[in-house]
């Protein structure tokens, strides 16, 4: 049998979706569908990709098309949807928001009744789909809402999967969690085995902290951009199961997405104007204007390493609780992204193997 999965938010969610779906069902096979919604420091563009935005797809239903080991976006845009393809145990589609709340339901229904599948399960990393819309720390529920009000569209069986509560830095666990109910599993270490390499490229931290949760690690994480570590706490290796009926009585947005049976993407983006009072889409064109302006970081991982040390000691300093660190916030910290982010993590993973807690960094020896 085939299961049908939503990475609900795009990107990195395609690698804590394939893990869910091994603890689900071992090694039976998937179809993932997924956004092409990245960060600027992987898609320059702001926003959403779409089939034109590809080479080398192949239709999977009349409007899906599957994303393989040889497509490539074309530039200037960026995606790590091709490469994932190629070392994912899994299928992967595209789905494409430009058609809004309509188009991804139609895509959904398709897919749903290729492979005859009982019920679709949708999956989020951290949370952030189960959010209100008011929250002062949500950054971007856009990509999620329109999942949950497409699935509502769509008349599919389908149930949301929340696993690691708060690890995407948005909604805190402990505001999700007496919500989220006591139907869960738990990941463990074997689960991650699929995944596990795809950590030495892939920028996701979210999926990378899902998968150290689930390999037993414990305690305060340093990400990137926030004002103090993730917690990952034995909540972070669960996946709990929430109906959508659920999520759409608590999630505004998608709720206003469901009944106004939005079409268009820019019309979605006004939907989350008039619920959320803001617009991550907007957020994203005021970031990629500012990185143009200045630049990307792309200094010397000789000098990384050299400053390393007293990079630690100031983070430590602050975050006195701090276990962890992902590797992409060592790097952007010491000025470092791209190949040159991965130089840096090879460096540490084989002079400083005591401090290798992967997918993670331990700011003492283990």
């Amino acid at each position: 049998m085939t299961h049908l999965l939503i990475a609900a938010g795009g990107g990195g969610d395609v690698i804590g979706t394939t893990l869910v779906h091994h603890a689900l069902h071992s090694d039976e096979p998937a179809v993932v569908l997924s956004y092409a919604w990245e960060r600027l420091v992987v898609d320059p563009i702001p926003g959403p990709r779409s089939e034109q935005d590809f080479t080398g797809l192949r239709p999977l239903t009349p409007h899906v098309s599957q994303v393989t080991a040889t497509s490539s976006p074309i530039a200037p845009a960026g995606s790590t949807l091709p490469r994932l393809a190629a070392e994912l145990p899994i299928t992967l589609a595209l789905l494409n928001p430009y058609g809004g709340v309509t188009h991804l339901a139609r895509q959904i229904a398709e897919s749903a009744d290729k492979y005859a599948v009982d019920e679709v399960k949708v999956v989020d990393i951290g949370g952030d789909v189960f959010a209100h819309g008011d929250e002062p720390t949500l950054l971007s529920p856009l990509p999620d809402a329109l999942v949950i009000a497409a699935c509502a569209t769509a008349g599919v069986p389908a149930t949301l999967h929340l696993a690691g509560p708060g690890l995407d830095c948005e909604i805190p666990e402990h505001d999700l969690l007496p919500d989220t109910g006591t139907d869960f599993l738990t990941l463990t270490e074997p689960d991650t085995r699929g995944v596990a390499h795809v950590f030495d490229w892939h920028p996701s931290e979210a999926s990378a902290l899902l998968a150290a949760a689930a390999r037993g690690r414990r305690g305060g994480c340093v990400v990137r951009d926030t004002g103090k570590p993730v917690v990952l706490s034995d909540a972070s290796a669960h996946v709990y199961r929430i109906t959508i009926d659920q999520v759409l009585a608590r999630n505004k947005l998608a709720h206003a997405l469901y009944t106004r049976g939005i079409d268009t993407l820019e019309d979605a983006e006004q939907t989350s104007w008039d619920v959320c009072g803001f617009s991550e889409l907007q957020r994203e064109r005021d970031r990629s204007l500012h990185r143009q302006e200045t630049g990307s970081p792309d200094g010397s991982v000789d000098d990384a390493m050299r400053n390393l040390d007293a990079w630690l000691e100031q983070l430590q300093a602050t975050h006195t609780q701090a276990r962890f660190a992902t590797f992409r916030c060592v790097a952007e910290g010491l000025g470092l992204t791209g190949a040159a982010a991965r130089s840096l993590r090879d460096r540490l993973i084989s002079q400083r193997p005591h401090q290798y807690a992967a997918p993670l960094f331990s700011l003492f020896s283990l």
